[in-house]
């Protein structure tokens, strides 16, 4: 049996699309059973409609607070038997009654290396910063913003000329391996976590540099 996924967007949905890609694979132990998206225009539902994937929008904006946004997501999630929910780009931060109903049963990825810039503007706040190393990280969600036991990363080279979208795109080629991969370690049952960390089953090799450098 495949873990049922579900998916939460706001925008273009590229690990949306990392994550259609993967379960694909006849051998991926994961499904998407639904995909949500608080915006009507969000190009990830076309991406989910063309991949014959069941999609449903919950605005925010028809909501009074976000405590009863949250409680909708919840309810199409659990009608559709949704057994991990995916941050993938889902710009709106969720009511603490969201996160905990769905404790250790919720990820998201960031495009920096956690605990390294968490929150908006995240390449922008590297440069400035001067790292020569930036990254993504797919984590457990928790109430406090971008935080949480950490599950992947991958880093890449912050160059001397670079922007914050040369930066951003470099990132998100690894952000398309690295979210697949982590979902497939949970779905294996080769996650566990042990306080504010997780401790991974790697026998596999979903660590190595050929997986998610």
């Amino acid at each position: 049996m495949t873990l049922r996924l579900g998916v939460l967007i706001s925008g273009r949905g590229s690990n949306l699309q990392a994550l259609i890609d993967a379960c694909e694979a006849p051998d991926y132990p994961a499904s998407i059973a639904l995909v949500v998206s608080n915006r009507s225009d969000a190009a990830g539902l076309d991406r989910a409609e063309q991949a014959g994937l069941k999609t449903t929008v919950v605005d925010h904006r028809d909501f009074g607070d976000a405590q009863a946004f949250a409680r909708e997501i919840d309810t199409r999630l659990r009608e559709a038997n949704v057994q991990l929910v995916c941050l993938a780009g889902f710009m709106r931060i969720i009511a603490n009654e969201f996160v905990d109903a769905w404790a250790d049963r919720l990820i998201n990825i960031h495009p920096s290396l956690l605990p390294a810039f968490p929150g908006l503007k995240v390449h922008e706040r590297a440069l400035a910063a001067g790292v020569r190393i930036s990254g993504c990280t797919v984590h457990f969600v928790r109430p406090e913003v971008d935080s949480g036991p950490i599950i992947l990363q991958s880093a890449v080279p912050v160059l001397p000329k670079d922007t914050p979208d040369t930066l951003a795109a470099r990132i998100l080629t690894k952000e398309h391996q690295c979210y697949p991969n982590a979902v497939r370690l949970i779905a294996e049952g080769r996650v566990k976590i042990d306080g504010d960390r997780t401790v991974i089953d790697d026998e596999k090799g979903y660590l190595t540099a050929a997986d998610c450098p």
